[in-house]
This record gives C-alpha cells, sequence and structure tokens, in this order.
C-alpha cells in the first residue's frame, strides 16, 4: 500500500492538531449527553429484549419473531438521529468524528440484530449468519471510509484481512492487544465451555468479523482527532477518545450472540477501549511524525506501519474479548429458568465480572506503561513472552479447572416407518394379561426399529458418527451439524430431523435442592382434599402391589418417606445423564413428585406402592432423545449397562407412570415427537399421568408434550379452595381431546426434598403425582383393572368433584372455550374413585 498524502491515498495523518482559536464548548456537551442517551437506550433495549424472551418461555409461550427487529430498529432510530447530527453538524473534528463512530456502530447494531430472528435452537445457523454480515459490514466501512478521504470512487484495498493478518508480527502493539484479547478470555475458558466443533469454528469467525469491524469504525481516522499536540498527549487520547470508543464498543456488543448471549459482553467490551487508545497512542509514540514514504524504496513510513499496527491490535483486542461470550456459553441456557441456582446464569455472570475486572485492569496498566512512556517504544521480545505466557495460559486453565473438550448440540433422527401396535390380543384381565401385551408391544417395537434402521446405521458408522438407536420412536440419535442433518433429512427412510439438546458442563456442581418445612405429623392437606387419609382408614387401601414410574429429575432414594418403597433390583433405576447406580437427585423435582405420588409418613396418596425411576432432566432443562431414552426404560426396564434392544424386560415394567416434565421447542422437541411412545406405553397398558403445565391463564397452553396426547391423562391443579390456579395450563388443545382431564391440588404441597427435608411447592407438576397414586389405590383395590386404561379414566373422571374455574379476564375470548376447558371433568375424589374400581 502506497502512502502518501491524504488526499490522494485515502490515508489519514497519525494525528492532526486541533487549530487555535476560542473553543466552543456546546458540541462537546451534546456529545455527552448523547453518549449518555446512547448508552442507556442501548442497555435499556438489550436487557429489555432478553427479559421479554425470558417472560414468553416462562409462560410458554413461542418467541415473538419480530421482536429484536423492532428492538434493533427503534435504536437505530433513537441512537442514530442524534449520532447523525453529531457526524454532521458541529465544527469540531473530534465530535464530527464522534458522531460517525457511533452512527456507524448504530447501523451495525440494526442489521446484526436481525439474525436474532434465527431461532435459538439453530445456534451454528446464526454464527454463520453473523460472521457474514460482520464481514460485509466490515466492507461496507471501509468502502465508504475510503470513499470519503478521496472524494471520488474506492482505490486499492488498504491492508484489509491479509493486511491484517500479515500486520501481526510487524510490531509490539498488536502482540500486546493479542495478550489483552487472551487476558479477557481467561475467565471463559476458566468458568465456561465450548460447544461442538462446528459450533466452535463459527464463533471463532463471527468473532474475528466483529473484531474487524471494529477496527474499521475505530480507524486511524478516529483516533487521530483525539490525538492533540506533537507528539499528542496520550492523556487526552486515552480518556477521551477511550469514552467515544467505548461507547462505539458497546453498541457492537449489543449486537454481539443471541438473546443472553449478549448481556455479558455489554459488561466485558466498552472497557477495552481505554486500552485500544493505549495502544494507538504507543503506536503513534513509536512511529513518531513521519508520514511518507521511504523515497529510495517507495515503501510506507513509520506511521503508516503504526497505523496498519493499530488496526490490527484492535481487530484482535475486540475479537478475543467478544470470542468468549460467542463460544464459551450456550445462550439457551442463560435463561431465568436457572436462576437461582449456581448454574450457567451464576457462571455467566462471574465470567462477565471476571472479563470486567481484567478489562479494567489492562486499561490501568497499559494506559501507564504505554500512552505515558513517550521516551521508549514497547519492546517486542516482552510483548511476544507476555502473548505466549497468556496463551499457555489459556490453554492450562481450559485443560485444568476449566471444562475441557466440545459439548455439542445431537441430532434426533425420526424414521418415517413406526412400530405398527394394532391387532394385539386382548388377553386375560389384570397384571398377567397386561404383561403379555407388554411383550408382545416390545417384540414388534424391537423387530421394526432393528430392520427399518439397518442402512441408516450402517452409513453412520462408515461416517465414524456415535449413534444411539431407539425403538419406542422408531429413531436414531446421532452427532452432527447442519450438513450432517440436510444429508439426513433428504434420505427416503427419514420423516425429520430434530435437535437434540446437550447441557454444557459447569465448573462446580450446581448444589442440591433441600427443603425447610417441617416435617408432616399427620395426612397434608391435600392428601384429605383428595379423600386419600379415608382411602387408607375406610377401604384399608393404600397401593400395595403397584409400581409407579417416574420420569424426572431423580429420586433421593435415601429419603424417610421414599427409601422402603423402592423396589431395589437392578432394572428400577436409571440415570443416562450421569450414570448413577442408585437414586440420587440434585434439583429436589423428581424426589418431590414421587413423595406426592407413594410417599410414607402423611405425603404420598399411596404409601405402600412401590416405585422405580429414571433421570430425564438434567438442572431442570432435557431433550427429545433422552426424555425418549426414560419413557423406553420404563416400557422395558433394562440392568445397568443393558442394550435396551435385547435385556428389556417388559414383564417388570411399572402399572402407573408419572410425568412432570414438558418438552418444549427451545429444548429441541415439535408437538408430535413423542407421540408414538406414548401411544406404545398405552398399548403395553402402563397408565401414563402427564401434567398440562405452568402456562396459564393464557387459553390453549397445553402445547408440550406430552401433555396435549389423548393417551395420557392430563392433570391441571387446583388449590385448597378447590380453584383452579392461575398458573394452571388450559385447552382447547389443536385438533385434539378437550384438555386438562382432570385436577388435583398443586398449591402449596408439601412433600419430599433431597437431604431428607420437605418443602411446599406449587405447580401441575405437583398434582400430577397425586392422581398417579389414586390409580394406584384403584388397581391395588382391584387387581383386574390393571391395564384397564380406558375403564379407569371413565371412573377417574365419572367421580371427579366441581372445581371453580378461573379465566385469566371477563373478555370472553378469555373463556377458553368453556369450562371444561379449564377444569377438565373436576377435582379428582381418591375416595369416590376407589369404591367405584373394586369389584
Amino acid at each position: 500500500m502506497q502512502v502518501g498524502s491524504p488526499a490522494s491515498a485515502g490515508q489519514p495523518p497519525p494525528y492532526q492538531p486541533s487549530p487555535p482559536g476560542r473553543v466552543n464548548p456546546w458540541p462537546v456537551v451534546a456529545a455527552v449527553l448523547a453518549g449518555g442517551w446512547t448508552v442507556a437506550v442501548t442497555v435499556a433495549t438489550q436487557a429489555g429484549g432478553w427479559l421479554t424472551d425470558q417472560v414468553l418461555l416462562g409462560f410458554g409461550r413461542d418467541r415473538v419473531g419480530w421482536l429484536w427487529p423492532v428492538l434493533g430498529l427503534t435504536t437505530v432510530v433513537l441512537v442514530g438521529t442524534p449520532a447523525l447530527l453529531l457526524a454532521l453538524l458541529p465544527r469540531s473534528a473530534a465530535v464530527r468524528a464522534t458522531g460517525r463512530a457511533w452512527l456507524g456502530a448504530t447501523l451495525a447494531l440494526g442489521a446484526l440484530t436481525l439474525l436474532r430472528v434465527v431461532p435459538p435452537v439453530h445456534h451454528e445457523a446464526y454464527l454463520a449468519a453473523l460472521a457474514a454480515m460482520a464481514a460485509l459490514a466490515t466492507l461496507v466501512v471501509r468502502w465508504s471510509a475510503r470513499r470519503s478521504a478521496s472524494g471520488g470512487p474506492a482505490g486499492p484495498a488498504s491492508g484489509g484481512l491479509a493486511g491484517a493478518v500479515a500486520g501481526v508480527t510487524t510490531g509490539p502493539v498488536p502482540l500486546l492487544a493479542v495478550a489483552a484479547g487472551l487476558a479477557l478470555l481467561l475467565p471463559w475458558a476458566w468458568l465456561g465451555a465450548l460447544g461442538g466443533l462446528l459450533e466452535t469454528v463459527l464463533a471463532l469467525l463471527a468473532a474475528a468479523a466483529l473484531g474487524l469491524l471494529a477496527a474499521s469504525l475505530l480507524d486511524a481516522t478516529f483516533w487521530s482527532r483525539f490525538a492533540v499536540g506533537r507528539p499528542p498527549r496520550p492523556a487526552r487520547l486515552v480518556l477521551v477518545g477511550g469514552l467515544v470508543a467505548g461507547v462505539t464498543l458497546l453498541l457492537l456488543a449489543a449486537a454481539t450472540g443471541q438473546s443472553g448471549a449478549q448481556l455479558p459482553a455489554l459488561l466485558t467490551l466498552p472497557p477495552v477501549a481505554f486500552a485500544l487508545a493505549a495502544l494507538w497512542a504507543a503506536t503513534w509514540h513509536a512511529a513518531g511524525t513521519t508520514d511518507t514514504p521511504d523515497p529510495a524504496t517507495d515503501t510506507p513510513g513509520p506511521a503508516a506501519a503504526a497505523v496498519r499496527a493499530g488496526r490490527v491490535a484492535t481487530a484482535w483486542l475486540v475479537g478475543l474479548a467478544a470470542l468468549g461470550p460467542l463460544a464459551f456459553t450456550d445462550p439457551e441456557e442463560i435463561t431465568l429458568l436457572l436462576v437461582g441456582t449456581r448454574d450457567v446464569p451464576f457462571w455467566v455472570a462471574a465470567a462477565a465480572g471476571a472479563g470486567l475486572a481484567v478489562a479494567v485492569l489492562v486499561a490501568i496498566v497499559y494506559a501507564v506503561l504505554l500512552a505515558r512512556s513517550t521516551s521508549r517504544t514497547p519492546n517486542r521480545r516482552v510483548a511476544a513472552l507476555t502473548a505466549m505466557v497468556l496463551l499457555v495460559a489459556v490453554g492450562v486453565v481450559d485443560l485444568g479447572p476449566g471444562q475441557p473438550g466440545l459439548y455439542g448440540e445431537r441430532l434426533l433422527v425420526v424414521l418415517r416407518e413406526q412400530a405398527d401396535l394394532t391387532g394385539l390380543p386382548a388377553g386375560t384381565p389384570g397384571r398377567a394379561g397386561r404383561d403379555a401385551r407388554a411383550v408382545e408391544v416390545y417384540r414388534r417395537l424391537v423387530s421394526t426399529a432393528d430392520r427399518s434402521q439397518a442402512d441408516l446405521r450402517r452409513d453412520l458408522g462408515r461416517l465414524r458418527l456415535d449413534l444411539v438407536p431407539y425403538y419406542l420412536v422408531n429413531a436414531v440419535e446421532v452427532d452432527g451439524g447442519p450438513a450432517v442433518r440436510a444429508w439426513l433429512a433428504r434420505r427416503p427412510e427419514v420423516a425429520r430431523v430434530l435437535v437434540s439438546q446437550r447441557l454444557r458442563p459447569l465448573p462446580a456442581p450446581a448444589g442440591q435442592s433441600r427443603g425447610t418445612a417441617p416435617a408432616p405429623t399427620g395426612p397434608e392437606w391435600n392428601i384429605r382434599q383428595l379423600g386419600a387419609d379415608r382411602v387408607w382408614s375406610q377401604l384399608g387401601v393404600t397401593g400395595a402391589g403397584i409400581v409407579v414410574g417416574s420420569s424426572d429429575s431423580g429420586v433421593d432414594g435415601a429419603h424417610p418417606a421414599l427409601r422402603s418403597g423402592f423396589r431395589g433390583g437392578d432394572d428400577s433405576w436409571y440415570d443416562p445423564w450421569d450414570g448413577t447406580r442408585t437414586p440420587t437427585d440434585q434439583g429436589g423435582h423428581g424426589t418431590h413428585t414421587v413423595g406426592s405420588a407413594v410417599g410414607r409418613g402423611g405425603i404420598g396418596v399411596a404409601p405402600d406402592a412401590q416405585w422405580v425411576g429414571c433421570v430425564n432432566l438434567d438442572r431442570n432443562l432435557g431433550s427429545p432423545a433422552l426424555y425418549l431414552e426414560c419413557l423406553q426404560f420404563i416400557l422395558a426396564p433394562f440392568p445397568a449397562g443393558g442394550d435396551p434392544f435385547t435385556d428389556g424386560k417388559p414383564e417388570r415394567a411399572p402399572q402407573v407412570l408419572t410425568n412432570s416434565w414438558g418438552c418444549p421447542a427451545i429444548e429441541g422437541c415439535d408437538r408430535n415427537v413423542l407421540r408414538p411412545a406414548t401411544a406404545a406405553l398405552d398399548a403395553a397398558g402402563i397408565f401414563v399421568v402427564a401434567a398440562a403445565g405452568n402456562t396459564g391463564p393464557w387459553c390453549g397452553s397445553i402445547d408440550d408434550p406430552p401433555a396435549p396426547y389423548a393417551d395420557v391423562l392430563t392433570v391441571g391443579a387446583v388449590d385448597a379452595q378447590r380453584r383452579v390456579a392461575e398458573f394452571s395450563s388450559r385447552g382447547p388443545v389443536a385438533g385434539g381431546p378437550g384438555k386438562p382431564d382432570v385436577l388435583a391440588p398443586g398449591v402449596g404441597v408439601v412433600s419430599a426434598m433431597p437431604g431428607g427435608g420437605y418443602a411446599a411447592l406449587d405447580g401441575t407438576s405437583m398434582a400430577t403425582p397425586q392422581v398417579a397414586g389414586v390409580v394406584a389405590l384403584m388397581w391395588s383395590a382391584n387387581p383386574a383393572l390393571v391395564g384397564d386404561l380406558a375403564r379407569t379414566r371413565q371412573i377417574l373422571r365419572d367421580t371427579a368433584t366441581p372445581a371453580v374455574p378461573t379465566y385469566r379476564s371477563k373478555d370472553p375470548t378469555d373463556a377458553c372455550g368453556g369450562p371444561a376447558n379449564v377444569t377438565g371433568a373436576g377435582q379428582v375424589d381418591a375416595y369416590a374413585a376407589v369404591r367405584a374400581a373394586r369389584p
């Protein structure tokens, strides 16, 4: 690149002293006010958008696709307007440079925010689009800068990516920028975890593109407006230029990542600007004042090299600072659903706080050592050694206290052919008939999966892709990104391919949830409201002989209310998440629900029934494959380490299954993915009870599988006054049966918690296991009824007592089409149901 005068070569001088004369303070005041306004609007829109996403998620509502584009446009209007005025009106070159930088960053934010219409489950696609859009924005900014400097069409490219790559070895300043960026990566390498290989590569590309965009916005022209004096005074450059650049980086941080990932970037990126200012000051100290080519060689002079070194330093430092939140966090896990525990939001906040401290420390150190060091230039060897030490430190931290490895999502491949379960033999009434039917269902399911998956398994094996086959739904879970997904979707035997979520590991356990409520001294209010205590005392039925299965977060098998009820054996517990061999529970949700079904000491409806369990949730999050894996274990339990296809024992299946969970789209499920699974359990004679969900009082909120399915009994919640809880999800279910089916107490329900404690919790999760307990009482009272699902459901509905519906408002459209879509058949009456079930 030839460097001559700015007008002829498009290359700005390293600094431009302010002309003498009286200074008008009002443009500076306007810039200060505009800067404060920019920060306030940006932080408010980004935090507000994320909170809106989280509220919608908490209420089970779909993402609003237009939310982020509208917020981006709002930011462009509210922030871009004053930035445009600053860029055009004042006579001060520094104020105009301020306006141009903020305007460019605001327009980039508006464009990059549009990408958040991509669903979070497709993170690779988002990162690829972010990298491409940021690179395109970089080209536009550089073309505009060259055109503005030359007064005509753009000339030859001035450096570009090739110049940035080559420039990293031209001097100590880029090496110091790399060192600072690696220091900012340290907290993320320690407290975060990478995704899959493709996801990580795309995050690197996106971070690099954002770094180049920052280098284009904060170029030599920008910094020269704050470089006053000959040589430039570093204090003004660092303080004033750093503040203006910090607002620019705040705008870029707001565009960095999906909803949630940008929040830590809002903390860590802006302070980087002060370190950048110090690095630019150091480049000019090293270059002196020369800005002309060497006449003997016609090569760029020292100032041109300084400009290139400053641009490269900006790209490296901003890119590495952006890489942390982009690569080491999954935005879907930065959620309010995990707030309150030491889970991902806690560790992201810790990493962001540490990153902020590191950024401030680096800015202070660089300002002191570089910007004030006018007598000598930075030592290249020291800079290189510092960068190398920090690179090694990042690797050591990641491999040591960090979470090394790749933790990408997997794919659930659902095949077109599903097992034909029609024409099953009726068999004899009771347990023997149900077991025979379960054996035949298991045989048909396995046979269909083995035959129809053969070609697919062989081809996946040739590609060395790790796979897990399933038979309950004829499906295969496999590693792979968008390319593998596209290839699988084109295969003739494949119906559809879903993303099966995987959690990234934590630097420390999230901690076990424990209860603080006192131990019950008799039957709890919900037990009395159901009439279960009267079933024990007056009818002498306590659930003996029946086994209730649980798919949930786990069970504390040592809890005094649950210890004696565990069925035992090598096929009564399965943990596909952590591989535990004995019943355990960290979250507490599963312990509480099992306690409400079969717990002793006044908390469980069927205290003498036994239980078995499977862990389908970890840290309150799941995936379609692991939900399926637990349902498969329930149909045909197998010993630890066994093969579900060959070692399953359907005759050991529990008679009743309680499910206080749902699989929303954010976890990878679609509406029908688990429908073959519940149909098979129904065909096998296993009574499946499912929670309606806690997304009321909106109508049509029973929508996450398996609650909408006709072959499960869907349970809503009431309070002690038999009023439907406002959080209880309601019907109608589109194109399906009336839901919920029945209600049970779900407000302030006391049950077991890990560690031997107790707690009062709310939710349809609490109501559901009580209905499973009522079914256990009915079948214990009449063993001939075991497996007769239609008759059992009818008894529950016929004997239910009225409940008081609640509505979102008095608007008729909020009535959900009638009380039946809110209350179902009413609250379950255990005493009446058991009496009706007896021979």
